[in-house]
């Protein structure tokens, strides 16, 4: 969940930065590796103990073709961004804007006038004085929508994943994750102390047999299964309904990640897992499809008092600023006339995500996997990646190089993220600019 670092981590989590512009895209993405960010590249001796040491070290070690960088980037017009303000716009196939509501008159109307009455933030933990009336409007809401009988806000999905591990899981839990999973809901079977076994990806095979053996070993063991309905960095889904009998069958908990398929994919938005009965917890964020911030978790009544009671990401914690929560609960009811009108946005998107494949696939390039508007386009090699996205972004593209850690060595890629609101075109303006394979 969540930015340009939305990926599972193969190694040590780093969010994805973008490199260069113009002339200066030509040469490596940092020119002078830790010295940019402050650091000395000549560590001399260390004095014993040292606690910077290590981290210069490691700095220093990082490969030039693993290094990120941070630059703003100004939102300019049509499904465009721009380095500066009047800058030629670089059309956006990088981002999470899946329907291009972050900019939507109605979202930003709701956002300021929330912002009007209540202010900018919440100012406490919903457990103190940071609950606001429309929080409780929006879990009511959203509850209804998913056919799920409570939700609980959360300031990020990367608290809303700790938090759901840490209530399902213990120390003497086994949790079993897919291999491709987010980094968050890593971090939170960490934090809980659990065993951790990760199966292949989608495989529902691989996680039956571990299933049998952990069932065999315990008969009363706690055991946990984490998924995600569509895969951030390979634009893949999983055998939800198998996935789902499967945990039935041996009495384990099922959580599903809808972070990238909320408000896109399944009836209406709803998610691939709308429908699933006996799911323990559903994770979804509003900084995606959703234009706006925050996230929240979706279960029984059980599940989410447990939360309420003993979550320590949802207890020591400022509460989700208001205006955001305005914003996605204006998003909610734009979806929901959309679906009463017939003409959900969802469907569209998904039409031109299988001409983007298509059209890919007949330049030469590989098909990037799965159906929706995730499209990883597959290059092998980070200076490979890297060049692509220096070379997209002379022609006016910004598409970012996901490379290692958050993909495994070997797979690096440009993310390709297409927007319900990209302008005609755009498909033979990136298949001009990659040229041949």
């Amino acid at each position: 969940m969540g930015g340009w670092g939305c990926a599972q981590t193969h190694a040590a989590q780093a969010p994805e930065g973008i490199h260069g512009r113009g002339p200066a895209a030509l040469q490596p993405p940092i020119q002078t590796g830790p010295a940019s960010r402050g650091w000395s590249v000549t560590h001399g001796s260390a004095a014993p103990g040292d606690w910077r040491q290590p981290l210069r070290d490691g700095l220093a070690a990082l490969p030039a073709e693993r290094l990120r960088g941070l630059r703003p980037l100004v939102p300019a017009g049509q499904a465009g961004l721009s380095l500066q303000p009047g800058d030629p716009p670089l059309l956006d196939l990088a981002s999470n804007d899946y329907l291009g509501l972050s900019g939507h008159p109605a979202i930003r109307a709701a956002a300021a006038a929330e912002l009007a009455a209540s202010g900018l933030g919440a100012g406490a933990s919903r457990l103190v004085s940071g609950s606001r009336p429309v929080h409780h409007t929006l879990e009511n809401a959203l509850a209804g929508w998913l056919g799920r009988e409570r939700v609980l806000l959360f300031p990020s999905g990367f608290q809303a994943n700790l938090a759901a591990v840490a209530a399902l899981s213990d120390r003497h839990s086994l949790v079993l994750a897919d291999r491709l999973i987010h980094h968050s809901l890593l971090a939170g079977v960490r934090a809980s102390g659990a065993r951790l076994q990760r199966f292949a990806h989608n495989d529902a095979d691989d996680l039956e047999r571990r299933l049998q053996a952990a069932r065999a070993e315990s008969a009363s063991r706690r055991l946990l299964v984490l998924c995600e309905s569509l895969y951030s960095m390979e634009g893949t889904t999983p055998p939800l309904q198998r996935l789902q009998a499967l945990c039935r069958q041996h009495q384990a908990a099922l959580l599903v990640d809808e972070a990238h398929a909320l408000g896109v994919l399944g009836p209406g938005g709803r998610g691939l897992a709308h429908g699933l009965a006996d799911l323990a917890l559903l994770s979804g964020t509003f900084g995606k499809a959703f234009g706006s911030g925050g996230a929240f978790l979706a279960g029984d009544g059980l599940v989410i008092d447990w939360l309420l009671q003993h979550s320590g990401p949802f207890r020591y914690t400022t509460a989700l600023a208001p205006p955001l929560a305005a914003g996605a609960l204006a998003a909610l009811e734009w979806l929901q006339r959309q679906e009463r009108s017939g003409d959900h946005p969802g469907a569209a998107l998904l039409e031109r995500a299988e001409r983007w494949r298509a059209g890919l696939a007949a330049a030469g390039w590989p098909r990037p996997p799965g159906q929706g508007p995730i499209l990883p386009l597959l290059v092998g090699g980070d200076g490979r990646a890297l060049a692509l996205q220096r070379q997209l972004e002379a022609a006016g593209l910004l598409s970012v190089a996901i490379r290692p850690p958050t993909v495994p060595a070997g797979s690096a890629r440009l993310r390709l993220v297409l927007r319900h609101d990209l302008p005609s075109g755009s498909l033979q303006r990136l298949l001009a600019a990659l040229g041949p394979p």
